[in-house]
């Protein structure tokens, strides 16, 4: 537990802004491993990527139970802080999450992204409802003596044809909703515009999460932007993938 809980704690000292903590996201214990091999300060899993590693499609398909004990290896295997990529933590009731929770916390992480889409339903949650889950999945949290990150994910800005500027407002509302009742970061995926990205960072005490995509600032300007975290998603797993097939058809053909 102590250990864990200094993992959390070194979790959260990487999240500075202007300085960001990068995370070349993993699915499983070998990824993670090569990660780390790499000299990563942390690992973060990518749902979509363990999902699809272990035959799922993405939007919580994939068991709880596998993804815990997924996340159990990774945490056995590297000696990183480990943040998981809970999606919308599989329930829509805050005590139910808050309990999936609880079975990452047993398996040593020290932080999880939590989404405030409605997972295999529309839109987002209302602000009140989300944050009921992020305190529900605090209070758990402390109650087992966890600085557990969590890294609050809206998605405000990965609605189709969305003008960035015109749901800042929102975003920014929900940052600070969501600071008020123990989130420990903000993720914003889907979000490209860099002075966007800025004005965002600038408004909320929340370190700010930006995940690379095509079409992405550099690492520098989302730096100079005061970014404190960048994640690749999916991106090292489709790479990987796209290396085994490359490689199979060498030897096949």
């Amino acid at each position: 537990m102590q250990e864990q809980r200094q993992a959390a704690s070194q979790l959260a000292a990487l999240h500075v802004k202007g300085s960001p903590l990068v995370l070349y996201n993993a699915w499983d214990a070998g990824s993670a491993k090569a990660v780390a091999a790499a000299g990563a300060r942390a690992i973060g899993t990518s749902s979509w990527a363990l999902a699809a590693a272990h035959g799922y499609g993405d939007g919580e398909e994939i068991p709880l139970a596998l993804v815990a004990q997924v996340a159990g290896r990774i945490a056995q295997s590297a000696a990183l802080p480990v943040t998981v990529d809970i999606e919308g933590a599989y329930s829509s009731d805050p005590d139910t999450a808050a309990a999936n929770v609880a079975l990452l916390l047993e398996q040593g992480v020290a932080g999880i992204n939590l989404e405030d889409r409605v997972v295999a339903g529309r839109g987002l949650y209302d602000i009140d409802s989300q944050c009921a889950r992020i305190a529900a999945i605090r209070a758990t949290a402390e109650s087992r003596g966890v600085p557990l990150f969590i890294n609050a994910r809206t998605d405000v800005f990965f609605a189709p044809d969305v003008a960035p500027r015109a749901v800042l407002g929102e975003a920014i509302a929900r940052a600070e909703a969501y600071a008020r009742v123990g989130a420990s970061g903000l993720f914003v995926p889907g979000l490209l515009d860099i002075e966007v990205i800025g004005e965002l960072a600038a408004a909320t005490a929340l370190p700010l999460n930006v995940m690379m995509m095509p079409g992405a600032p550099s690492v520098a300007r989302l730096a100079a932007a005061g970014v404190a975290r960048i994640s690749h998603g999916p991106a090292p797993y489709l790479a990987a993938m796209a290396a085994v097939e490359a490689g199979a058809r060498a030897v096949l053909a």
